[in-house]
């Protein structure tokens, strides 16, 4: 199946460069680490590696019963079906009991505070690209594959690296390193017409499915789903009994939901659910409910626990977090979905759902029974606090009257205590319909905490002459003071080098250019010099031959460029350095290789520059470094197509979009 990225030649700014010597510093955690967290990851690579198993022998069972006529055989094949059938079934409720692990990924913290919920990272097979990468070396660009074993064998190993990252800052640049390498790697050996020629490997992050695309466009998804995964351990991690651990939680969750939403606007028709557009909604969405929860948390810890609209200002808080946690249970038991995500997941939703609405009822409660008489001068700000309050105005007497009489305040406090009481209730009861959330002592505590916390204000408010019962409390209108951002991944602050930096510049020795491969020509100085005009740098150009003169004679064109003098590399060199090799040439002549890029139809770029503005006619976007829509586009072969398309600032003089420099400075006659 072919994958399809827009040919883009500019963007290289989105990396800060460094000498390719360098290298990559990064390494992944120890996977032989007896951590819990690294206990659950390879018990899901055990799990994942035991459904494809199961997978396999479905198949091969599934083909045999459809080719046979034998009835017997058809029985046995059935009943062995069956058999693989149950075992996948047991391996996915194992995957999905792992996935609900949620406890490990918290912090260590002895507070009692509501978990999150984290991502496992997607696992992939190991894979070796030495002999993939040679081959192109050699058939691109001409030379010996073997050369670059050093290269070859960096790029392998940050592969591995990035397989077990650790979960702090360190594992995320690692991951975005490795996500920024395949950015260079895709434009040296991604030819728009072939694939690499090995499969990239990944399993589903929650059913251990696995898929496999060749596309370097698959494993850049992947790549970024893991980098949104663990910003999601990280932001769970958190100890959230502080503004710093908690605006560290925001952070987190915010570019947890940038990374999924940048995957699902670049990515369609993925060959995993994980990555579909429906689960990274979904996951989107949770990962915004998640940071207003933090919000509502830093609200509690900074507001006066004695004022009135303090009061008021946590129990709209809480009801924005009952109200966005109500849209991701609406998301998650909607097909196709429902059928995907974990059953405790979809249940903590809920949960919390209903713990938050209590929480809203609790605080306006405690706002109307615990605050201050309201003087008259006092009316006109209280009034106006009350009426954005409630989703609808409360039974009884006005609004004026209600503030000012302490009784009417406990009647409508008290009502608002019943609600918070239900809403406790139901949290507890959908909580136990979930065996595996029953494990989980923390949420049990923070349940069992704040439903006592209402029963014990609810018996204080209540008083034995109340023999008429106030009418059912209003919802409380969700408010929030911050709005949760999403946060697109920035992956300029990752310092990367291109590790194949020795084939020349990327904007010419790119998988997408074709030219002819590099000749050697003998030129020996006459009169008039060599007969060519040179302009521009890294790598320069022939801007003009001189007939007659020569360069033409040796069959020099206008529009080659210099790879070599006499030897020495010049494709990174600058125009003065260039000139200063071919002036200090004697009688004896020079060796010069050029190579010369050419269009699909096998003509010089020089000959066809009149009609070309742009390498294979694309258009190109005014904005940086922004992305295409997700474009159709037509596979040779069957299966899911998943496209990963790009646009980028579109800057004049670029080698890929024209083959000559503008004249200026840099051009000179030799």
């Amino acid at each position: 199946m072919i994958l399809e990225e827009s040919q883009d030649g500019e963007g290289m700014e989105r990396f800060l460069w460094q000498p390719a010597e360098h290298g990559s510093v990064r390494k992944g955690c120890d996977p032989l680490a007896q951590t819990q967290r690294s206990k659950l990851q390879n018990r899901r690579a055990r799990i994942n590696q035991q459904i494809n198993k199961e997978m396999r022998m479905r198949a091969g069972a599934e083909n045999l019963f459809k080719a046979t006529n034998n009835h017997k055989v058809k029985e046995t094949v059935a009943l062995e079906l069956s058999y693989v059938n149950s075992n996948l079934q047991l391996l996915k409720e194992e995957l999905e009991e792992l996935n609900s692990c949620v406890d490990v990924y918290q912090n260590d913290s002895e507070s009692i505070s509501v978990p999150m919920i984290p991502l496992g990272l997607k696992e992939t097979k190991e894979l070796d690209l030495s002999v993939a990468l040679k081959e192109l070396i050699s058939e691109h660009y001409g030379e010996d594959g073997t050369s670059y074993d050093k290269e070859i064998q960096e790029v392998m190993d940050l592969r591995q690296a990035m397989r077990t990252p650790s979960r702090n800052e360190a594992g995320l640049e690692l991951l975005m390193e490795y996500y920024n390498q395949l950015y260079f790697l895709d434009y040296r050996f991604s030819p728009p017409n072939r694939h690499l020629g090995v499969f990239f490997h990944w399993y589903d992050s929650l059913t251990g499915v696995p898929s496999h695309q060749r596309a370097l466009a698959f494993e850049k998804g992947s790549v970024l789903f893991n980098i949104g995964a663990l910003y999601t351990q990280i932001g769970a991690r958190q100890d959230r009994t502080s503004d710093q651990g908690i605006d560290l939680a925001i952070d987190a969750f915010e570019k947890a939901a940038g990374a999924f939403n940048y995957l699902k606007e670049n990515f369609s028709n993925a060959p995993s659910l994980d990555m579909s557009a429906a689960s990274l909604d979904m996951l989107v969405r949770l990962m915004i409910a998640q940071v207003q929860e933090c919000v509502f948390e830093k609200v509690t810890l900074t507001q006066a626990p004695n004022d009135c609209f303090s009061q008021l200002q946590i129990a709209q808080e809480a009801a924005r977090v009952e109200d966005v946690y109500s849209l991701v249970y609406q998301t998650m038991t909607q097909p196709p979905v429902k059928d995907y995500v974990p059953f405790s997941w979809t249940t903590m939703v809920h949960v919390k759902s209903e713990h938050f609405r209590a929480l809203s009822h609790y605080y306006a409660a405690v706002a109307l029974c615990d605050g201050p008489p309201v003087s008259d001068q006092e009316v006109p700000q209280y009034e106006k606090a009350f009426i954005q309050f409630h989703v609808t105005m409360p039974e009884g007497p006005p609004l004026p009257v209600l503030l000012q009489d302490p009784e009417e305040r406990r009647k409508l406090g008290k009502a608002h205590l019943k609600q918070a009481i239900m809403r406790h209730e139901e949290a507890m009861r959908v909580h136990g319909l979930c065996r595996i959330l029953r494990k989980m002592d923390i949420l049990q505590e923070v349940l069992s905490f704040t439903h006592k916390r209402s029963l014990s204000k609810y018996s204080e408010v209540d008083q034995e002459e109340d023999f008429f019962e106030m009418g059912e409390a209003p919802d409380i209108h969700p408010k929030t003071l911050q709005k949760p951002e999403i946060k697109t991944p920035n992956f300029s602050k990752v310092k990367v080098t291109d590790i194949f930096h020795r084939l020349g510049p990327l904007s010419i020795f790119s998988a997408k250019n074709k030219w002819r491969l590099a000749s050697r020509v003998h030129l020996a100085k006459g009169e008039s010099g060599f007969g060519f005009t040179l302009r521009g740098d890294s790598p320069v150009l022939i801007a003009g031959v001189i007939p007659g003169g020569c360069a033409a004679a040796a069959g020099l064109k206008e529009g080659d460029y210099i790879v070599s003098v006499n030897g020495e590399d010049c494709k990174w060199s600058r125009h003065s350095e260039v000139v200063q090799l071919l002036k200090s040439i004697g009688d004896e002549g020079v060796d010069i290789e050029v190579v010369t890029l050419q269009s699909s139809e096998g003509q010089s770029l020089a000959d066809k520059k009149s009609s070309m503005s742009s390498p294979g006619g694309l258009s190109r976007s005014p904005r940086e470094n922004s992305r295409k829509k997700p474009m159709s586009s037509k596979s040779s072969g069957s299966g899911p197509l998943l496209i990963w398309s790009k646009k980028t600032k579109r800057t004049q003089g670029n080698a890929l979009a024209l083959p000559f420099s503008p004249a200026g400075a840099n051009e000179s006659n030799s």
